[in-house]
């Protein structure tokens, strides 16, 4: 990874964006978190962005577009292409991972949308599965929207505040955000109760 920082520093701003944007995009849409996740890309794109390489606030909104776009995309292609994507050879060997992720999706709908949002294999795969399922877009469109923004702000922010420990951050953000998205999750959930019983009353 360091070598990778050290090549991503020494090319031109614009291309730093472009290629981080690029990661995050193709690993929602494409499935390609199995070999580079788009969580190194956007944490490397904070840690750029801490040496005054590239601007912070731009990142922060590249990154988060990419994700939110990229799932759209994943989502468009479960869609279209349904079981026939899902059964592929590429992802045979993960099988049991997939029917985990089946499982999530079912048990949890929307929340597993935003849930699988923190995790390399579920970000890959559970945008396609709620397409495959015909979950309804804007329903999808709006967890994957909130998972989107919480994910890659935070992703690269610790890459920012990090700095030259990215390693260390590497190592913990996604069990930061994780925690942060499962405490947001369950407040939202307890508002939502909340009003349904006054609601009712």
């Amino acid at each position: 990874m360091k070598d990778l920082l050290d090549r991503l520093l020494t090319l031109p701003g614009a291309l730093v964006y472009t290629l981080v944007t690029l990661v995050v995009f193709v690993e929602d849409a494409l499935f390609f978190g199995f070999v580079l996740p788009g969580e190194t890309a956007a944490i490397l794109g904070g840690v750029a962005a801490s040496l005054g390489h590239v601007s912070l606030p731009v990142m922060i909104a590249l990154v988060v577009a990419a994700a939110i776009v990229g799932d759209t995309v994943g989502y468009e292609i479960g869609r279209r292409l349904g079981p026939r994507l899902l059964t592929s050879r590429r992802l045979r060997a993960r099988q049991a991972r997939l029917d985990r992720a089946r499982e999530l999706l079912a048990r949890r709908g929307g929340t597993a949308v935003f849930l699988g949002r923190f995790t390399a294999f579920f970000r890959a795969v559970i945008p396609a599965l709620a397409g495959a399922s015909s979950m309804p877009y804007a329903k999808f469109l709006a967890f994957n929207a909130a998972g989107g923004l919480i994910w890659g702000a935070g992703s690269v922010l610790a890459g920012y505040l990090g700095g030259h420990s990215y390693r260390t951050v590497e190592k913990f953000v996604g069990r930061g955000t994780a925690l942060t998205a499962v405490v947001i999750a369950a407040g939202a959930l307890l508002i939502w109760r909340i009003r349904a019983r006054r609601g009712r009353r």
